[in-house]
C-alpha cells in the first residue's frame, strides 16, 4: 500500500520552482554537458538561475512577454533547459520541436503557434524554415545555439546567436543587476498557475499534429506527488537521451530540479551512451523501449561474442534470475490480478522453488550481473521505460540481471503520467499505481466507440474487464491550441479525457493497457483485433525487429516485418545460406520459412491468441523502419504513413 505525500511547499509556477532551488542548494550541480573536447563540464544550480535572468533580460529586449510563443527546435543540450526557463520567467510559452523534424512539420508549427521569435539548435533546423520562409510570415527573429562558420544568405528574417543574446543579457545584467533580477523575478510572480508554458504538438502519428496547451499547474500538481514513487535524494543524477521536446523526457527537466538533481546530457547512441554512463554513473535513467531493447541485445551480442563456457553461464544465471524473480513475484504478491488469485495458494507455488534458486541467484548475481550493472555505472537505482509497450522478453531481462526497469503510462495532453509501478511492488504485465492526481475510470467500449447509458454517461466496466481509459484531474491539458472543436471530442462535460487507450483496472486498481481504440482493426466478420498485442509479441522473436498487422475490413490479417538483420544473417552463415545480397536472402524460402514458423510460435493459442487473431500472410521488409517516414519522433509506428508507404505491396497480401 502506497503512503500518498502531497507537496504543499511547491511555488505556483516552474520559474519559481528554480528560484528555490537555487536559494535553497546554490553549489549543487544542475547540468553536465560536454566541451568541444568531449569533456563533462558541470553548471550548478546558482549559475544555472543567474543565466535563465540573464537570458529572459536580453529575451525581453527582443520583445518576448506574457502571452508570447516562441519555437524551441532543438534537441536536448543544456540550452535548451536555460531557453525553456527564461521564456517561462517571462510568462510566454515555448512550442519545442527535435531536429528530425520534417520542415513543413517545423513550418506548420511556428506558423499555426504563432511565433514571432524561434530558437534553432544550428543552420540546418533554420535552412527548414528558410526552404520555404512565404509559409512562416509571423517569424521575425532566429536565435541559433550553434554559430555557423558563415552568416546564412538571403535569410529573410533576423538572424541571432545564442552566446551573443546571452552576452547582451549579461551586460544588461551587470549595468544594474538588483533591478534586473528584481523586474524578472516579479514578472515571475505574477504567472498564474493557470497560465499555459509550453505548447507540445503531437508526433501526428495519425495526421496533422495538434498543439497541446500545458500550464504550470499540469506540471506542478505531478511534481507534488512523487515522493513515493522516485526516492531521489539532492545530488542524485539524472543521464538524459531522450528528444527532450517530447513530453517524458520534458517532464524528467522539472523532476530533477524539484529534487535537486543533476541532469546529464548524451545520446541514445550505444558507444556514445555507454561511455557516459561510466562517468556520470547515473541514479536515474529514462528511455523508451526500444532503447532498452537494444541495450539489452547489444549485452547479449557482446556475451555470445565471448563464447565458450562465459556465454553458457550468461545463459544459465539469466534463467536461474528469471525462475526466481517469478517465484518472488508469487511470493510477494507483485502479480497482476486481471483475474483474482489467492495470495496464500501463490505463495505456496512460489515460497519452494524461491528458496532453492536463492543461492544460484546470489552466486550468478557476483558471477554476472553485477559486471552487467556496472556497465550502467553500477549505482542506478531505477530504469524507467515510457513512451511505449515494453516488450516482456526486455522487462524479464533486466529483472534477472538486477536492474529495477519500471514502467510508467501517460500522453502529452495528461502531462503525461497517468500511472506508474510502484518500485517496492513492482507487478509485470502493468503499468502501475494511478496517480493520486487522477480520477481514472474504464469506460465499455464497441468498435473504439464509448457506451453511453440514457443520460449520456459513459458506462463504466469493473475489475478485469476491458475497454477505453477515461482520466479527470489536474495533469490534463488545456486544450489544443486554437482547435477547441478537437478539444471538445476528447474532454467530456465531465472533464474526462478520452485517452484512445483500451485498457483494464487490476484488482489491485492498478492499469494494463491493451491496445489502442483508433488502432483497433475489425474484421469483415466483426471481430474486433488489438494489433499492438500482437505485434509486441511478434517482436519478443530474436528474428523479428519490427512488426505491423494489418486487416481492416479483411478476412483475415496479415503482417509487415522487419527482420532483425543481424539475426537473419546469423542464421545464413549457420546454414550454408548465400547472404551477400540481403534483399535477395529474405526473399528464399529459408528465410521465408524461418520468419513464418516465429510468427507461427508467437502468434498462436499457447500464448493466448483466438483464431482470428492469427496473421494468415507476411511481407518482408529489408530495411528498418525510420524516424520521420514510419516512426514518430518518440518511435511509434505511424500507421498511416506505414499503410501510405507500402500500399501496393499490402494490396499483394489480401
Amino acid at each position: 500500500m502506497i503512503h500518498y505525500v502531497f507537496d504543499k511547499t511547491l511555488p505556483k509556477n516552474l520559474p519559481l520552482l528554480l528560484k528555490k532551488r537555487a536559494e535553497e542548494y546554490p553549489d549543487i550541480k544542475l547540468q553536465a554537458y560536454k566541451n568541444a573536447a568531449g569533456e563533462f563540464e558541470y553548471s550548478s544550480y546558482s549559475r544555472v538561475y543567474n543565466e535563465v535572468i540573464c537570458l529572459a533580460a536580453a529575451l525581453s529586449k527582443l520583445g518576448v512577454k506574457k502571452g508570447s510563443n516562441v519555437a524551441l527546435i532543438s534537441d536536448n543540450r543544456r540550452e535548451w533547459l536555460l531557453t525553456d526557463q527564461a521564456i517561462q520567467s517571462l510568462g510566454g510559452a515555448d512550442v519545442p520541436r527535435g531536429c528530425d523534424s520534417m520542415g513543413n512539420e517545423i513550418r506548420f508549427i511556428i506558423d499555426f503557434a504563432d511565433c514571432e521569435i524561434g530558437f534553432f539548435e544550428n543552420i540546418r533546423q533554420l535552412e527548414k524554415v528558410m526552404e520555404k520562409p512565404e509559409e512562416t510570415p509571423k517569424l521575425r527573429t532566429a536565435i541559433l545555439f550553434d554559430k555557423p562558420e558563415q552568416a546564412p544568405a538571403n535569410c529573410p528574417f533576423e538572424v541571432l546567436y545564442f552566446e551573443d543574446v546571452m552576452q547582451n543579457g549579461k551586460n544588461i545584467y551587470k549595468e544594474n543587476s538588483f533591478n534586473v533580477q528584481a523586474e524578472i523575478e516579479n514578472t515571475m510572480r505574477q504567472i498564474e498557475a493557470d497560465d499555459v508554458c509550453t505548447i507540445i504538438f503531437t508526433s501526428g502519428t495519425t495526421g496533422t499534429p495538434k498543439g497541446v496547451m500545458l500550464t504550470h499547474n499540469n506540471f506542478i500538481s505531478e511534481l507534488s506527488v512523487l515522493i513515493p514513487f522516485l526516492p531521489a535524494h539532492p545530488g542524485d543524477w539524472w543521464l538524459t537521451i531522450l528528444p527532450v521536446w517530447h513530453i517524458f523526457e520534458r517532464l524528467i527537466q522539472y523532476v530533477a530540479i524539484y529534487f535537486t538533481n543533476g541532469l546529464a546530457y548524451s545520446k541514445p547512441v550505444p558507444s556514445i551512451l555507454l561511455a557516459d554512463l561510466a562517468v556520470i554513473r547515473p541514479h536515474w535513467m529514462c528511455g523508451v523501449p526500444r532503447l532498452w531493447e537494444a541495450l539489452a541485445s547489444g549485452v547479449h551480442k557482446a556475451m555470445k561474442k565471448t563464447g565458450g563456457i562465459k556465454f553458457k553461464l550468461f545463459n544459465f544465471f539469466v534463467g536461474v534470475g528469471d525462475k526466481y524473480n517469478n517465484c518472488k513475484n508469487l511470493v510477494c504478491g507483485y502479480v497482476t490480478q486481471i483475474k483474482k488469485r489467492s495470495r496464500f495458494l501463490d505463495f505456496l507455488v512460489g515460497i519452494i522453488p524461491m528458496i532453492l534458486l536463492w543461492p544460484l541467484y546470489k552466486l550468478g548475481n557476483a558471477l554476472v550481473f553485477k559486471k552487467i550493472q556496472a556497465k550502467f555505472g553500477g549505482r542506478l537505482k531505477i530504469a524507467i521505460s515510457g513512451g511505449g509497450s515494453l516488450q516482456r522478453t526486455t522487462e524479464n531481462f533486466y529483472h534477472s540481471v538486477g536492474l529495477n526497469l519500471l514502467e510508467g503510462y501517460g500522453l502529452t495532453e495528461t502531462a503525461p503520467v497517468i500511472s506508474f509501478r510502484y518500485h517496492k511492488c513492482p507487478r509485470p504485465g502493468c503499468v502501475g499505481v494511478i496517480f493520486p492526481t487522477f480520477e481514472v475510470k474504464i469506460a465499455k467500449e464497441e468498435h473504439g466507440v464509448i457506451v453511453t447509458d440514457e443520460n449520456g454517461k459513459p458506462v463504466e466496466v469493473g475489475p478485469g474487464q476491458k475497454g477505453i481509459i477515461l482520466a479527470k484531474g489536474s495533469q490534463v491539458m488545456k486544450g489544443y491550441y486554437k482547435r477547441p472543436d478537437l478539444t471538445e471530442k476528447v474532454i467530456d462535460k465531465d472533464g474526462f479525457f478520452n485517452t484512445g487507450d483500451i485498457g483494464l483496472l487490476t484488482w489491485d486498481k492498478e492499469i494494463k493497457i491493451t491496445g489502442r481504440a483508433k488502432d483497433t482493426i475489425v474484421l469483415l466478420d466483426g471481430e474486433n483485433i488489438e494489433p499492438a498485442v500482437i505485434e509486441n509479441e511478434l517482436c519478443t522473436s530474436p528474428f523479428i525487429e519490427s512488426a505491423i498487422v494489418l486487416g481492416q475490413d479483411q478476412k483475415f490479417l496479415a503482417s509487415l516485418i522487419v527482420p532483425a538483420k543481424d539475426a537473419v544473417i546469423q542464421y545464413a552463415q549457420e546454414n550454408g545460406l548465400d547472404f551477400s545480397d540481403y534483399e535477395k536472402l529474405l526473399q528464399t524460402e529459408q528465410i521465408k520459412d524461418l520468419i513464418y514458423k516465429e510468427v507461427n510460435t508467437k502468434d498462436s493459442p499457447s500464448n493466448g491468441f483466438r483464431t482470428c487473431e492469427r496473421i494468415a500472410k507476411i511481407a518482408l521488409l529489408p530495411d528498418s523502419f525510420k524516424v520521420g517516414e514510419e516512426l514518430s519522433a518518440k518511435q511509434e509506428m505511424m500507421r498511416f504513413k506505414i499503410v501510405e508507404k507500402y500500399a501496393s505491396l499490402i494490396a499483394t497480401l489480401f
